[in-house]
């Protein structure tokens, strides 16, 4: 049996770290844009006398741990053998939601396949990056889907995720190597900026709801935090006068919206540039085949 899976991908503007000993109540508040980009996971599975995953990641050196990981949490200890080949859009430790984006496709297939309720995915996924601290928030706005404000950390319905209409175009850019969320996650000094900028921001955010606003908000905490490099602060200066810019929340890469041709141009002199739109159709069964 197999079945392919598509889940959009996601950049985060700004955050605050919310801790729980529930995983499921643990995550992040903030704010960002799910993508037209991300991961698209083929699953085949065959029953087995003992369980075996495998996954493989097209075009990446990652060895899928976290892939891995929520699959062990959604199947438990059924024994099968899991096949997993995914595709990723963007570059993986830039701040695109690839790692949430690759498990929630993989998990999402499996479940499709195995008559599980969709949620069981989105779980797995959130436990899985929590676990592995490749992030906090990627699958909570997923689970919403378009341009999201996380009111209350965690998965929903434990978290509460708002959504702002709008669908625009966003230029992304990478400007300088990979960030590794763990490391800064659990650097007390950068949490403590984190948490100081990111709260106000939130409730900033939730009283006056708008694109333009998150992206103020987004290139202020990028600067009050102190996470943005001098390349990323570069590169959103550069194009400032044909859109807004920000930081994506964590990698050394920007996400822009505006003059989708401009900042195009502009960015491509920084890096690899990728041109999307805002998805607000969520995770998808892409086709289904016995």
């Amino acid at each position: 049996m197999d079945r392919e899976a598509f889940c959009p991908g996601h950049v985060t503007g700004f955050f605050e770290i919310r801790r729980s000993e529930d995983l499921l109540s643990m995550g992040s508040r903030g704010a960002g844009l799910c993508l037209s980009l991300g991961a698209t996971s083929r699953v085949e599975i065959e029953e087995s006398d003992i369980q075996q995953t495998r996954v493989r990641i097209a075009g990446s050196s990652s060895r899928g741990d976290v892939t891995r990981e929520a699959l062990r949490i959604l199947i438990q200890a059924a024994p099968l053998r899991i096949d997993v080949l995914t595709k990723l859009d963007l570059p993986m430790t830039q701040g695109f939601g690839m790692s949430a984006a690759g498990a929630l496709s993989a998990c999402l297939a499996v479940a499709d396949l195995l008559g599980m309720p969709r949620q069981k995915a989105f779980e797995a996924a959130h436990i899985a990056e929590i676990r592995r601290g490749s992030g906090l928030g990627d699958v909570s706005a997923i689970h919403c889907g378009g341009i999201t404000i996380r009111k209350k950390a965690g998965l929903p319905p434990r978290g509460e995720v708002l959504r702002i209409n709008g669908a625009p175009e966003v230029v992304l850019a990478v400007v300088g190597k990979g960030l590794r969320t763990r490391a800064i996650l659990n650097d007390p000094v950068r949490a403590r900026a984190i948490n100081a900028s990111g709260s106000e921001k939130v409730e900033e955010l939730i009283e006056e709801p708008s694109l333009e606003k998150l992206m103020r908000l987004s290139r202020e905490f990028a600067l009050e935090t102190r996470l943005a490099s001098r390349e990323v602060l570069e590169a959103m200066r550069s194009v400032s006068s044909c859109g807004m810019a920000s930081m994506s929340m964590l990698g050394s890469s920007v996400f822009a919206v505006g003059d989708t041709a401009s900042l195009r141009r502009g960015l491509s002199e920084f890096g690899d540039v990728w041109v999307c739109n805002v998805d607000t159709t969520g995770p998808r069964i892409l086709e289904s085949q016995q």
